[in-house]
C-alpha cells in the first residue's frame, strides 16, 4: 500500500477512502487529480482498484465509459502490481492461476491481464517485457508449455 501511495504522490494524485455505492469500487476524478476507493474493500481488492485508478490518472482518462481506457488502466495496474520474476517462479513450480494471483496479492483478472499484456511464450520459455522499457524480454523463466 505504501508503494501505491508513493506512486500516487509521484503522479500528483491524492488518494481518499469513502463509502461508494455498488457496483462501483473506486473512481478517478481527473479535474481534482483524486482517486477514491471504497473502504469496504479487502486489501487485495483495494490495491487492485487503487492501481487501476492510478492507471487512469497516468493516462489522463476523463471518459468513464471508454472500454479502451478501462483496458489500458487494467494493463497499467497489472504491470504496476505483478513482479515478473516472482510470477515466473510461481508459474514454474506449477501453481495454478488462482494460487499465483493469491501469492502475488492481485485478483485473477489483473493476473490474466498481466499474462495477456506482459508475457510472451516462445518455444517453452516465457518472457516478460521489462518494466523500465530497456532490455526487452529481460525477465525470463524456462518451463514446459
Amino acid at each position: 500500500m505504501r508503494a501505491l501511495l508513493a506512486h500516487a504522490a509521484h503522479l500528483g494524485v491524492s488518494v481518499h477512502v469513502a463509502h461508494i455505492t455498488p457496483p462501483y469500487r473506486g473512481f478517478y476524478d481527473h479535474d481534482m487529480r483524486m482517486v477514491v476507493y471504497d473502504f469496504n474493500l479487502s486489501p487485495i481488492e483495494r490495491d487492485c482498484v487503487l492501481a487501476h485508478e492510478l492507471g487512469h490518472a497516468f493516462y489522463g482518462h476523463q471518459d468513464r465509459h471508454d472500454q479502451q481506457a478501462e483496458d489500458d488502466a487494467d494493463a497499467y495496474a497489472a504491470a504496476l502490481l505483478v513482479d515478473p520474476d516472482r510470477y515466473a517462479r510461481l508459474e514454474h513450480i506449477g501453481l495454478n492461476p488462482d494460487e499465483i494471483a493469491e501469492e502475488l496479492g492481485v485478483n485473477e483478472k489483473l493476473l490474466r491481464v498481466f499474462v495477456e499484456t506482459q508475457v510472451t511464450r516462445i518455444r517453452g520459455a516465457a518472457y516478460s517485457t521489462s518494466r523500465m522499457g530497456q532490455g526487452q524480454f529481460r525477465h525470463a523463466a524456462r518451463w514446459a508449455v
